[in-house]
């Protein structure tokens, strides 16, 4: 395309911190109204979330919100199925992606919330848009707010194009709404990608209100709002104007999308882009303070870039150091940030645009190439600061320890409103590898949970000054929670990151109590995603689970996956299949070797069966289940006899599951041992 931005890769970033900025900003009192705002908290001009004063919501900054999870994960649907994906592949990414009842979505029930409603469609088999259409859901239901939260992640890879971004997000939004809340995320999406290359907001407004019909009333509500802000000196009347004339008194439903969008308008338009009169004006407000806060921040994030959220008078992005989490069946890519995500975003846009791949990341998980970047690195002990200095992350200390989380990080453990689910995505057997000089050793070290008090034990590796590569050790079973280097004097960190497949066993860590006294939440166990109806921890194996219904699987590792074996113990009791399964990537998007009706064994992927035979099976006997997977070629074995040795190449990378179809299973412990990587046929 022509005009692509130069500096696009650092603009999606500002976009992203812009969004995820302004939801930790504005979640603390999601939902309260403009007087309780202005009598407890006064004008928004910073994070209160030390407000310890004020009952808010939570006190925590940074947590786990629909607003962020959605609005990053969805777009997982341009991994999946490419550019241009259709409502019904978006939909599919939901059923791959959520776990009912824990994450992503608000579960406010059945024609309560628009987002539940749209996913129990789906899991009846509605495919968009009919799952999140009028027709079926009724008015109130599919005009609530959720459709313009969630569009940014799909808008910023649609760089200078508002139509194409408008188009995009609307197929996204129409898994879940219809009606007057499709307009109003067509106008944030071409708000969005109109302003990676448009800096006049009056012009970005008209661009994106001719992008929806003229007789809508989101159409109305743009005119009215910005006619207002142009006669209203004061920021407050033009609120107290959208409140008498769009107020939530006035629509249906828990939080419709009319007085959200009206307000998200105002802000953009009064704040002419500038990120923190903007945030003032959207937080004060009121009423869905972290959503609208968040389609704000991500428009002014990319209007103003990194310098107009770091003049913005307020120091937004050092207290959150850019940490977020995206939980979801695809654990591993739980725990992230926004640099992180920024780049995969980025990647897609040159994607559709035709534009030739950057490498800003050095090929490294941690990298600082993005300006100021930490990607989540802080002080964990002793003294310090850190900053990025020209694309290396400095730290000036006499002694400290530096690291950022690998896995639910203890402050997070009991998370507010919104469960966190997680994988760690780093594991024993990986290969860590850090760029660094020192003008004293350092070390890289690893935060291990160790025991049920969830306590940190630290391991270290070599000293150097120079750099390292160190192949992470056995930790017992226990997941890794941080990573990063103990310096004794001064560092300067060009990259850190590992490779390889662990080497390790999963099960119940040694020390850690059975019976009916064990913790259902201890953090070996979280390690775990589980979708299954039940997995208790009192019971002799470590792992029991019980599908009622369909398919139920308890899931651990990440993407960075690509070639190993795993071998598990399956033991079946009264269950339709049980088995194991490998490369998981979510809950329909796995290989998995099974036995299943008493009969046969098969490999899958997913529902397709790619191979069967005959294989007589009882239950309450335990069977040696091995899969290996190497490049495409997939080997299974049960018992040490191998029944199936084909290719596949639907999936490349992903972590390991136990699976059970309608019944009981149970397992005492998984092996993961890496493959020899294979070349593949030219």
């Amino acid at each position: 395309m022509t005009g692509f931005p130069s500096d696009y890769e650092e603009r999606v970033y500002a976009g992203v911190l812009g969004k995820v900025i302004a939801v930790y900003l504005g979640r603390p009192y999601e939902g309260w109204r403009f007087d309780r705002i202005q009598a407890g908290l006064g004008d928004i001009t910073g994070y209160v979330n030390d407000r310890t004063e004020v009952a808010l919501n939570h006190h925590l900054l940074v947590v786990t919100d629909d607003d962020i999870s959605g609005t990053f994960m969805f777009p997982r649907a341009l991994r999946d199925h490419g550019t241009e994906p259709t409502s019904a592949q978006i939909g599919d990414t939901w059923l791959n992606e959520i776990l009912e009842g824990q994450s992503v979505l608000w579960w406010g029930g059945i024609g309560n919330s628009t987002e539940h409603t749209a996913y129990l469609n789906l899991k009846d088999g509605i495919r968009p848009p009919d799952s999140g259409s009028i027709a079926r859901n009724g008015v109130v239901v599919a005009e609530q707010v959720g459709a313009q939260i969630f569009v940014e992640g799909f808008a910023m890879t649609r760089p200078g194009d508002p139509a194409a971004a408008a188009d995009l997000v609307e197929r996204a939004a129409r898994v879940s709404h219809d009606g007057e809340s499709i307009h109003a995320a067509r106008v944030v999406a071409a708000l969005v990608a109109g302003a990676f290359t448009e800096p006049d907001t009056d012009r970005l407004l008209d661009t994106a209100a001719g992008l929806i019909p003229k007789d809508s009333l989101i159409h109305r509500v743009i005119a009215d709002v910005r006619e207002w802000v142009a006669a209203d000196e004061d920021w407050k009347t033009t609120r107290a104007r959208i409140d008498e004339q769009y107020g939530y008194h006035r629509y249906g439903g828990n939080c419709h999308v009319v007085p959200n969008h009206a307000t998200v308008i105002h802000a953009i338009a009064r704040s002419r882009g500038a990120f923190g009169p903007a945030m003032t004006i959207v937080n004060t407000s009121g009423w869905d303070t972290d959503s609208n806060a968040g389609c704000v921040g991500a428009v002014c994030g990319i209007l103003g870039g990194l310098d107009g959220i770091d003049g913005a008078g307020a120091d937004y992005r050092g207290p959150i150091a850019e940490r977020m989490y995206l939980p979801s069946t695809d654990g591993g890519s739980t725990v992230t940030d926004a640099a992180r995500e920024a780049l995969a975003l980025a990647a897609h846009g040159r994607a559709w645009a035709g534009e030739p791949a950057r490498d800003l990341g050095k090929h490294a998980r941690f990298h600082f190439a993005l300006p100021g970047s930490v990607q989540g690195f802080t002080v964990q002990d002793g003294e310090g600061t850190i900053q990025n200095t020209g694309g290396r992350l400095t730290v000036r200390t006499a002694g400290c320890t530096v690291a950022t989380p690998t896995f639910i990080p203890p402050e997070a453990r009991a998370m507010p409103i919104y469960g966190l689910i997680a994988s760690p995505t780093l594991y024993s057997g990986q290969t860590i590898h850090a760029r660094f000089t020192a003008t004293a050793p350092a070390r890289p070290v690893i935060g291990v949970y160790a025991g049920e008090d969830a306590t940190i034990r630290w391991i270290e590796g070599p000293a150097a000054t120079d750099g390292c590569a160190w192949t992470v050790p056995d930790t017992g079973g226990q997941p890794i929670v941080y990573v990063g280097l103990r310096c004794t004097g001064d560092v300067d960190i060009d990259t850190l990151t590992w490779d390889g497949a662990p080497a390790l066993t999963l099960t119940r860590p040694e020390g850690s109590t059975t019976g009916l006294d064990s913790p259902p939440d201890a953090m070996w166990r979280r390690a775990w995603v589980r979708a299954t109806d039940r997995w208790d921890p009192h019971w002799p194996e470590p792992f029991r689970i019980v599908q009622n219904r369909g398919t139920g699987l308890l899931i651990q590792g990440e993407r960075g996956w690509r070639d190993y074996t795993a071998e598990a113990d399956v033991t079946p009791h009264l269950a339709e299949a049980a088995g194991l399964a490998v490369r998981v990537q979510g809950l329909t998007r796995y290989y998995a070797l099974r036995l299943a009706g008493r009969d046969r064994a098969e490999l899958v992927q997913h529902d397709t069966v790619l191979a069967a035979r005959d294989f007589p099976w009882e239950y309450g006997t335990t069977y040696r289940l091995t899969v290996r997977v190497n490049g495409t070629r997939i080997t299974a074995a049960v018992d040490g006899e191998t029944l199936f040795d084909l290719h596949d190449d639907t999936l490349t990378c992903g972590g390991v599951a136990l699976l059970v179809t309608q019944g009981r299973t149970a397992t005492h412990s998984v092996q993961i041992t890496p493959a020899e990587i294979v070349e593949e046929p030219s």
